[in-house]
């Protein structure tokens, strides 16, 4: 176990669109989303720096999410996308923080709930809302792969409107 806290910032996708006909894959934010989006950009840049590793579902609407968000931050950090992200139970979610590269301290997670409401609700071990474009930010020791229920604080978290 290392000495040094890891920060995982968890992102729930901003409000997206429901246009007729289309999948819920293919689904694309709505203009609040697009507003939104890069709020939640500027609060980490000023709350939660330097991010390292992004893990994004690879649905339309978190990429975009992704996409305004990142375009706000400091410095442009490695990013994946990750079908396992992508309609994600909590327990899914927790085997991708699991499996994260550990030479990575700061890692943000762009997806879905309520695998990510689940996510954050278990690590913290506090009910903890995700409303469309949540940011929070949770804190705590060890490597990625000895991370359990209860392993984190809660040390930021915003809801941005633009």
């Amino acid at each position: 176990m290392t000495g040094k806290n890891r920060t995982l910032i968890v992102c729930r996708h901003a409000k997206a669109d429901r246009p007729d006909g289309g999948s819920d894959f293919e689904r694309p934010l709505a203009a609040r989303g697009r507003k939104d989006a890069p709020v939640a950009g500027k609060w980490m840049r000023n709350n939660a720096p330097g991010v390292e590793l992004v893990v994004c579902s690879p649905a339309l609407r978190a990429k975009q999410t992704w996409e305004l968000l990142g375009a706000e931050l400091a410095s442009a950090p490695t990013v994946r996308y990750e079908q396992d992200v992508y309609d994600a139970t909590t327990g899914d979610l927790l085997a991708v923080v699991n499996g994260l590269p550990e030479i990575v301290r700061t890692v943000l997670l762009v997806g879905h709930n309520p695998g990510f409401e689940g996510l954050v609700s278990l690590l913290t071990r506090r009910t903890h809302e995700m409303r469309t474009a949540a940011v929070a930010v949770l804190s705590g020791p060890g490597d990625w792969s000895e991370i359990t229920p209860g392993w984190a604080e809660l040390v930021g978290s915003t809801v941005p409107r633009g």
